[in-house]
């Protein structure tokens, strides 16, 4: 890279507008293209961000050889087959949270993406926020004592947008909203979770519409997390230390933490720092990475974002969702054991699910991908 790095957007949806005005604000960073199933939405955003190129069509926009990253912006159930796109033909990805479906799509996609040597990050933007440093030398310094309890709570009343709706684009609560104090969580307290316990309301159509999940830690840590696609909600975040508790205003995008002693006096208080929306932090976290040939962000890691969806995984399982590309494999599995009523069925059932798993998921989510919409 020479110059200014070109950054393409791919999707037209809300999100990639806040990308748009935070990449034309950015220094070094030239918000290049961007690239729609339409080329009048693709035309339409050009023109409103000031952006010199615009593709009717995602193949298109990665055939492009001035383009150096490619940010996805689309619906949870076509990261699969984008970030495969682009990664066919050389392109570097930050592909929005939650970065795929499942923990089984992103090990494919972090396989492919070694095998050709390509930089691929989850925009997991809050990972890279500074002012994650300034939570963790609040708590080293060790005014709240040890940290033992966190909560945090995330909500929107957007149950109404079709992308949190529909189960066929990877809607509901967890994916959209329940991933951040998730990865709140994982930050705070780290990842060595022994036990999940979880529970939810669904819609009609069968994606959470409000998730209420418990984590316990093997220290004795843990953590309560709230989202909710029904309601707004206050977006804080507490740590409840042995002698004192920090509280965060907005985990989803951090403004301000209030330090506590164990009666209730206000000990500090920390303001975050000027910034253009945020999402400027992952942006230039990928360059830096690019640059040095790394095919990761240290910020976010490929090790962590498959925690995270290891963990997803599992409290869908508990809630029930299951998604349509993944439909084919739970079928095969309940049929297989209503067709069969001998002992060595059980084995013959994980036989299907480990085999099929792969082809299906990808199959699916190709065949789908040009069904689905572009808000993210």
């Amino acid at each position: 890279m020479f110059g200014k790095t070109k950054v393409a957007i791919m999707g037209t949806g809300n999100i990639a507008e806040v990308m748009a005005r935070t990449l034309k604000k950015m220094r070094g960073v030239n918000c290049y293209a961007v690239g729609s199933r339409s080329q009048d939405r693709a035309d339409t955003f050009a023109r409103t961000h000031g952006i010199k190129k615009a593709y009717g069509s995602y193949l298109e926009l990665v055939c492009d050889p001035k383009v150096d990253l490619i940010y996805i912006a689309t619906p949870h159930s076509e990261h699969f087959a984008n970030v495969k796109l682009a990664i066919e033909h050389g392109k570097a990805v930050l592909c929005e949270k939650a970065f795929m479906l499942n923990e089984k799509q992103a090990r494919q996609i972090f396989q492919f993406a070694e095998e050709k040597k390509v930089f691929v990050s989850e925009a997991m933007w809050t990972r890279f926020l500074p002012f994650n440093d300034t939570i963790r030398q609040v708590i080293a310094g060790g005014t709240i004592g040890e940290p033992m309890m966190l909560s945090a709570n995330l909500g929107y009343n957007i149950a109404g947008k079709q992308r949190i709706m529909d189960p066929s684009l990877g809607g509901g609560a967890l994916l959209d909203i329940g991933v951040y104090p998730l990865n709140f969580a994982s930050m705070v307290f780290g990842d060595d979770v022994t036990d999940i316990a979880s529970i939810g309301t669904l819609n009609p159509g069968g994606v959470d519409e409000q998730d209420s999940i418990t984590l316990r830690y093997r220290n004795g840590r843990m953590a309560v997390l709230n989202c909710t696609t029904r309601a707004v909600g206050d977006r804080t975040g507490m740590i409840c230390g042995t002698r004192g508790c920090m509280v965060l205003n907005n985990i989803n995008n951090y403004e301000s933490l209030t330090v506590y002693d164990n009666t209730g006096k206000k000990m500090g208080f920390y303001k975050r720092p000027r910034q253009i929306t945020g999402y400027e932090y992952e942006v230039r976290a990928c360059i830096r990475a690019m640059k040095k040939g790394f095919l990761e962000c240290p910020e976010m890691p490929h090790a962590e974002t498959l925690k995270m969806l290891n963990m997803m995984d599992f409290i869908r399982h508990q809630l029930n969702v299951v998604y349509p590309c993944e439909m084919p494999i739970v079928q095969t599995v309940q049929e297989s054991v209503k067709a069969a009523e001998q002992p060595a069925v059980e084995s013959t059932v994980d036989n299907i699910a480990g085999s099929a798993v792969e082809d299906t998921i990808e199959n699916a989510v190709e065949n789908t991908a040009d069904h689905g919409s572009e808000e993210e």
